[in-house]
């Protein structure tokens, strides 16, 4: 069983400004961020996004390109004046020239709607990674570390081999520890918001967690009867 320590996963909060007109999108890209662990600001329009550019300085920009009063290249030429901020874009599937014109003036990648969070959220490391910047990479619990660049578990210094779902699943534990996370929350964050299988199949991965981090009886992982889990220690 692995010693339990205070929790550390990582050494300060990141942040990032969602700059979209689409509600349904700021909702939803919210939501996602924040479950990740990064304090987040969101802006609707060109000039706003200037602005909590310049307030906020966010390790990273979620910038639409189809704005109000101005348009996304616009955005990022102002912010590059002044700010060498991480900007990723979102462009439409086939606007291969609002990618090229993105690129050209300092976006450091791009990502086509419609999008998988999981997708942006990959990017969204390895652009900050590409910049000197590992924040969150590491995420640790007690005797527990997943480097989440590498995708390398280690429980009390031992490897633990790790299917996708398994890391992915544990992952979302250390980024909320001691949060109670209920079964829906599990299901979405892991298995996609559009899954409609059997939800049993949260306890078959938890299982399948407890065992290869020696969590029996469990004291890490524990159940909160009737609502879900919870990483504790």
């Amino acid at each position: 069983m692995a010693m339990l320590h205070q929790s550390s996963t990582t050494e300060r909060q990141p942040s990032v400004l969602i700059v979209d007109d689409e509600p349904q999108i700021v909702d939803f890209l919210q939501m996602g961020f924040a479950y990740e662990g990064f304090s987040v600001f969101a802006a609707h329009t060109g000039p706003e996004a200037v602005q909590a550019a310049a307030a906020h300085k966010p390790d990273i920009i979620i910038l639409d390109i189809m704005l109000p009063g101005f348009d996304g290249i616009e955005v990022t030429r102002h912010i590059r004046r002044v700010h060498d901020t991480a900007i990723i874009m979102l462009t439409a599937k086939d606007e291969i020239d609002d990618r090229v014109a993105g690129l050209d003036v300092g976006a450091d990648d791009y990502v086509t709607k419609p999008f998988a969070f999981k997708e942006l959220m990959a990017r969204v490391r390895a652009v900050l990674r590409r910049r000197g910047n590992n924040i969150g990479d590491i995420l640790t619990f007690g005797g527990i570390t997943l480097d989440r660049g590498t995708r390398v578990v280690t429980c009390d210094g031992q490897p633990i081999e790790l299917t996708p779902r398994e890391f992915d699943l544990l992952e979302l534990f250390l980024l909320h520890p001691r949060q109670v996370l209920t079964r829906d929350i599990i299901l979405s964050r892991v298995w996609g918001y559009d899954y409609f299988g059997d939800d049993n199949i949260i306890e078959v991965y938890i299982r399948h967690l407890r065992e290869k981090l020696h969590d029996n009886p469990p004291q890490l992982l524990q159940t909160v009867r009737g609502i879900g889990y919870s990483l504790r220690g």
